[in-house]
């Protein structure tokens, strides 16, 4: 799937995945996609939180092996 940035938080532990998160999309332009990689449990109770927070689009969650993958839209 396609992405216009990313942010690779493995290994991060919280906060850190969603304040590198928080830091990428200011720098995005409305509409780009972000791809995070976290390894952190709560990441997958922590972006969707996140995303409903900040008004930006959680679009998916996936694992790959260990790694959580989110695609988040920035508003």
């Amino acid at each position: 799937m396609e992405f216009d940035l990313e942010v690779d938080a493995v290994g991060m532990n919280c906060p850190l995945p969603i304040l590198r998160t928080k830091k990428a999309l200011a720098t995005m332009q409305s509409g780009q996609i972000l791809r995070i990689k976290a390894t952190d449990a709560g990441a997958a109770h922590d972006f969707p939180a996140f995303a409903k927070q900040t008004g930006n689009e959680l679009l998916s969650s996936t694992t790959e092996g260990d790694v959580l993958i989110f695609r988040m839209k920035r508003r």
